[in-house]
């Protein structure tokens, strides 16, 4: 009954907890780059755990996403607007170049290794 009065006075995007529990566990990678029914859901999902809503059993996520979900539930409620911050990509190579001796000290390490 509980559960019915809250949905009542949902805002227009924000569904409920089964439902947003299962967008977050059926969501790919990257996440932050997904299209989300709302900012709730995935950051419900990131503060639940990706790892675990993926790895766990229902009977055991559920709960945990549950709760987090609706403190971001309460927060839209009174107001607040929520935001997914993309985090930044890492550089695909490094800035600083190897020298010439660690070019070769990596090398007999590996030669080493082959031996």
């Amino acid at each position: 009954m509980l559960e019915a009065c809250r949905q009542v006075g949902m805002p227009k995007g924000l569904p409920n907890s089964r439902n947003a529990y299962i967008e977050a566990c059926n969501k790919p990678s990257p996440k932050a780059k997904q299209l989300w029914s709302h900012a709730a859901v995935y950051l419900a999902g990131r503060d639940s755990g990706w790892h675990m809503l993926a790895n766990e059993i229902e009977r055991k996520a559920y709960p945990i996403f549950n709760e987090t979900y609706r403190k971001y539930c309460d927060r839209v409620l009174a107001g607040e607007k929520l935001e997914i911050e993309i985090p930044k990509s890492l550089p695909e190579t490094s800035e600083k170049k190897a020298s010439q001796a660690q070019n070769l000290k990596q090398l007999k390490k590996l030669q080493k290794l082959m031996d």
